[in-house]
């Protein structure tokens, strides 16, 4: 038998596939976009917001390299240990791709070999309540 190629539920009004409803579930923030939130201008106004309840923590334990916030520090500094976190800094280290790199590797230009970037682990400041 073959793939089930089921559209929708039978109470959706609009009709949405439910291959796409997996596909974005856990959409996360793409490299390029980390790297203009690790900027310090952007990183301080994340790592510093306002107490927000609609967010997980209230939005007082974010991993800027992820983009996720946490409940407490505790599971911030756990998510520090994990492998995902591991693997995203090391993806980080590479230098985002550019116009004007895509252009050098097009002949339209002299090659300039690709940067790497410098990405450590965010300090934990813990407050005492």
């Amino acid at each position: 038998m073959g793939k089930s190629k089921q559209i929708g539920n039978h109470n959706s009004t609009r009709k949405k596939s439910i291959g796409k409803t997996w596909k974005t579930k856990n959409y996360t923030k793409h490299l390029d976009q980390i790297h203009a939130d690790m900027k310090p201008s952007a990183a301080a106004k994340l790592l510093k917001q306002e107490v927000d309840y609609d967010v997980t923590g209230s939005a007082q334990h974010y991993c800027l390299h992820c983009a996720r916030y946490f409940v407490d520090v505790k599971a911030l500094k756990e998510h520090f240990k994990t492998k995902v976190h591991k693997k995203r800094i090391k993806r980080l280290k590479d230098e985002p791709y550019t116009q004007a790199e895509a252009d050098r590797a097009a002949g339209m230009g002299s090659y300039i070999p690709h940067k790497t970037v410098e990405v450590k682990t965010q300090d934990v400041e813990e407050k005492m309540d």
